[in-house]
């Protein structure tokens, strides 16, 4: 059975503070750690007030601090905002304070607007096209050195931290499967090329010493409560929030609405509909078939969860929720075939 993780925005909610929203990433991973999560990944954002974890490699040492065994990494670091060497000693220092616990997935995308990121980058179009080439050379520079190698990440060097290459199209699993690499699919936001981009990531996946064969990570959105009414009830505050940003005026991450009726037009309806379709909302039985059905369809090795939900107390509760779920679907299958034959930290 697919173990579960969750992706994590350090939401800034309506009233609250990006202090609050930090303290609230560190008890979500707490939880999470409790209830048997394999990952707490957090998300590189940049200019978004809803979103406090733009020091993406800060808020995981904030986090991994806070915790003993949960692995905690980046879902990921927008490579393109970064120098490979910089992102190399950010990580082997995090690697070195939390040995063993440490993943780097890595995005091509801005994870902003185009004037922000115009801040963040020297040359946009470079950086972009040049994101195959920073992937091999941050790996080399995590790795062993070599001889007559001139520069040396310090800390950084072998630190051998475990990279995963994180997609919304086709290109990223291309470039996984060519370079032997754990796939990271973000079907939470991005749905429409899910099953073509994972079967290009197996068809050309070509082992590696990083990994033997393929492994797929899929995202979803997800909001687990006692009642598929409730779940749906707290639902609302991610559907506004789709609402905004599509409009261009993301904003702090809202309470929930007893309706969305007067809240968006037809059109932006269907957009958000679509945009999360495979969401997982409801109660423990709504929740587990859901999953069953997405996993089933996806074939994936790991699922990673996204839980937007504004109340701290409902939040934690979906975590415990969807850890039931799991352990009950692991449960049913613990008769079938034995373990995948090959491991991923």
């Amino acid at each position: 059975m697919a173990p579960f993780s969750i992706l994590d925005l350090s939401p800034v909610i309506e009233g609250g503070t990006v202090a609050q929203s930090l303290a609230n990433s560190r008890q979500l991973a707490q939880e999470a750690e409790k209830e048997g999560y394999q990952r707490f990944w957090l998300a590189e954002h940049h200019g978004m007030r809803g979103i406090a974890s733009a020091a993406t490699a800060l808020v995981i040492q904030h986090v991994a601090a806070g915790t003993e065994t949960i692995r905690v990494g980046s879902g990921g670091i927008m490579l393109p905002n970064h120098s490979p060497l910089v992102i190399a000693e950010q990580f082997g220092t995090l690697e070195a304070l939390f040995p063993g616990r440490i993943d780097l997935g890595l995005g091509r995308a801005p994870g902003t607007d185009m004037n922000t990121a115009r801040a963040l980058r020297r040359n946009l179009e470079t950086s972009a096209n040049n994101f195959p080439q920073d992937v091999v050379d941050l790996m080399a520079l995590m790795g062993p050195v070599q001889p007559g190698q001139q520069i040396v990440a310090v800390p950084g060097a072998d630190s051998n931290v475990p990279v995963w290459l994180l997609g919304s199209s086709h290109y990223s699993a291309h470039l996984a499967g060519m370079l032997g690499l754990p796939f990271a699919f973000a079907s939470h936001f991005a749905p429409d090329m899910l099953l073509s981009a994972l079967e290009i990531y197996r068809e050309r996946f070509t082992p590696s010493q990083y990994l033997d064969k393929p492994h797929v990570m899929v995202g979803v959105m997800g909001v687990a409560a006692d009642t598929d009414a409730e779940a749906q009830h707290l639902f609302t505050s991610m559907q506004q929030s789709f609402v905004t940003l599509r409009r261009g005026a993301p904003t702090v991450f809202p309470p929930p609405v007893e309706s969305m009726d007067g809240l968006w037009s037809e059109t932006e309806k269907i957009m958000v509909d679509h945009t999360l379709q495979y969401a997982v909302v409801g109660g423990p039985d709504t929740i587990r078939d859901q999953i069953a059905g997405f996993l089933e369809t996806t074939k994936a090795d790991e699922l990673i969860i996204s839980m937007p939900v504004y109340h701290m107390e409902a939040r934690l509760k979906s975590v415990r929720l969807f850890a039931e779920a799991q352990r009950t679907l692991a449960g049913a299958a613990s008769a079938g075939s034995g373990a995948s034959g090959h491991a991923v930290p």
